[in-house]
């Protein structure tokens, strides 16, 4: 049991320092990089004086004036993408520092209970899709599918 709850302390706790570790980057990265505050910036400011000029229109205006509101939209559009691909950087830093963390995580808990688990819930979701009650590690054939068993998947 003691080593179930060391187990479950030590996930929580790798779970919060790459949680930190994710807004470390993104941090690093976007949030303090002068073009990110210009455009988000710009990106409020479009978008508040777009609501005031949305507020400020009438049914009966002109096409002149529909034309610069969708012009505006089109700009806040565009600095909304500009904003994105500032953000993206920080998703491939992000996600290859993840996959890195991934496989060493990996390695630690190659033969716990927690994968059999996962196994045996994929199996339940397989005997669900087919509709049958399958208990994890009972056998069944079923006509045209692969037989099901919870140890048949175990890696």
């Amino acid at each position: 049991m003691t080593t179930m709850f060391a187990d479950t302390v030590l996930i929580v706790f790798i779970s919060v320092c790459t949680a930190l570790l994710a807004e470390g980057i993104t941090w690093v990265l976007v949030y303090r990089t002068d073009k990110y505050k210009r455009l988000k910036a710009e990106v409020e400011k479009q978008s508040k004086k777009l609501e005031k000029k949305k507020e400020t229109i009438t049914e009966s205006a002109g096409r002149q004036q529909k034309k610069k509101i969708e012009r505006q939209e089109e700009k806040l559009k565009n600095n909304n993408r500009d904003l994105s691909m500032v953000r993206m950087k920080s998703m491939f830093a992000i996600g290859f520092c993840f996959t890195a963390l991934m496989g060493m995580f990996n390695s630690m808990w190659t033969s716990t209970a927690g994968k059999l688990l996962e196994v045996c819930a994929a199996t339940w979701v397989r005997a669900l899709l087919l509709n049958v009650s399958v208990p994890c590690g009972q056998r069944l054939w079923r006509t045209d599918w692969e037989l099901l068993d919870c140890g048949n998947f175990a890696g």
